[in-house]
């Protein structure tokens, strides 16, 4: 996710869309070169454009792979009032789960909602014939929630964001043989 909510938008010009080469003011002959396309970053539009992304990349992992097993997955719990004080949110493909969010709310933090949402994926994974669980979180997040659950330290990228760290952990799920 991109700081301040700032995504990119490609905006192509019909004719280079259409795959038509246009020369440029100062070309020389015999040469064609392209017009840059117009970028446009903006905010709007943002769920939309990265959901393209998202089904375009899987659509060629898929083909690359011949793994068309990809799954979202979702997960709340609600409070009394219907509200939404703890959830989880990722996706399966190719025998990994990757957990993408795990929120709690903080008043509610402490009491093991993460530790059951965290419990809920791992079965749902295994469910769906995970071998491994992938999550990334930041330093002053909860490596260490991460670390109590078994998961292992596996790389971390220092100054991300600055003064900190984005921390990414793997857990390898028990298989049914008792492999």
């Amino acid at each position: 996710m991109l700081c301040h909510g700032v995504r990119a938008n490609l905006l192509v010009p019909e004719s280079i869309a259409a795959g038509a080469p246009t020369a440029a003011p100062n070309s020389k002959a015999g040469r064609h070169e392209m017009n840059s396309p117009v970028i446009q970053f903006q905010s709007e539009h943002y769920a939309e454009l990265d959901a393209f992304l998202a089904e375009r990349i899987y659509e060629f992992n898929a083909q690359a792979t011949r793994l068309f097993d990809g799954e979202v997955f979702a997960a709340s719990i609600k409070g009394p009032a219907g509200e939404i004080i703890a959830a989880v949110s990722g996706h399966t493909w190719g025998g990994t789960c990757q957990v993408t969010h795990l929120w709690v709310h903080e008043a509610q933090r402490r009491k093991g909602l993460g530790v059951t949402l965290m419990n809920a994926v791992e079965s749902e994974a295994m469910r769906r014939g995970c071998e491994q669980i992938l999550l990334s979180t930041h330093s002053f997040q909860a490596p260490e929630f991460y670390e109590r659950l078994g998961y292992k330290r596996a790389a971390s990228i220092e100054g991300y964001p600055k003064g900190h760290a984005n921390v990414f952990y793997l857990k390898k799920l028990a298989s049914d043989d008792g492999a």
